[in-house]
């Protein structure tokens, strides 16, 4: 039987070399070998999406292999699921974050980046969608006690519904940092409206985790 290392490395190989069926037999290894299942996520497969994530940055990956890898690590996660439900182990948070595209604006594919990047990075992400109306946001903030909210907003159209929506928050005592990002979305705008600007998936995490002290 392999050692704890040695399928902690193919996990994350498999995800950072986009090598599905290596990803998921590693996960079947781990339970087999009795490795903690949130072990094998957060030294195994969460290290592997990080070096894709910064693969990303460096221009080294495209969007579509980011995403590919993403795909992977949640069909790993998949075989690690049903011990993840009976372990008493649980696996750290770097907070609750709510994220979706405002109402209005049905283009996900950033936001999409957005979320694999937080949740390689420690979050516990809630994604609400696209074209999310400004009470939805609310709602969720107040349900899972949301450390931050990010918004997204592709379009000029719909920019102004991130104002909308930390004026929501505000209203009814929602103290989480706001974060807002889209090609429609400036740091000046971010400034204006009382939010956080993350010009890309990378500087998402960068500036959640010195928002909410997780350096």
């Amino acid at each position: 039987m392999q050692d704890k290392q040695s399928i902690l490395n193919e996990l994350e190989n498999g995800v950072k070399n986009l090598q599905q069926e290596v990803a998921v037999e590693a996960a079947r290894k781990a339970i087999a070998a009795g490795v903690s299942p949130v072990e094998a996520i957060e030294h195994g497969l969460s290290k592997g999406i990080r070096e894709v994530g910064e693969k990303f940055a460096r221009k080294e990956m495209f969007v579509v292999e980011l995403i590919y890898a993403a795909t992977i690590m949640e069909e790993a996660i998949k075989v690690l699921e049903p011990a993840l439900k009976t372990s008493k182990e649980k696996r750290s948070s770097a907070g609750a974050v709510v994220l979706g595209t405002v109402a209005g604006d049905i283009h996900d594919i950033g936001k999409n980046l957005v979320r694999i990047m937080l949740e390689a990075g420690g979050f516990e992400v809630h994604d609400i969608g696209k074209d999310v109306p400004t009470e939805n946001f609310v709602g969720k903030s107040k349900e899972v006690n949301a450390s931050l909210v990010g918004a997204s907003s592709l379009m000029t159209t719909t920019v102004q519904v991130q104002k909308e929506l930390v004026d929501a928050l505000r209203a009814r005592g929602i103290r989480a940092p706001m974060m807002v990002g889209g090609a429609a979305v400036t740091d000046e705008w971010a400034r204006e409206i009382g939010a956080n600007y993350a010009s890309d998936a990378n500087s998402a995490v960068v500036i959640a985790k010195q928002l909410l002290g997780k350096r």
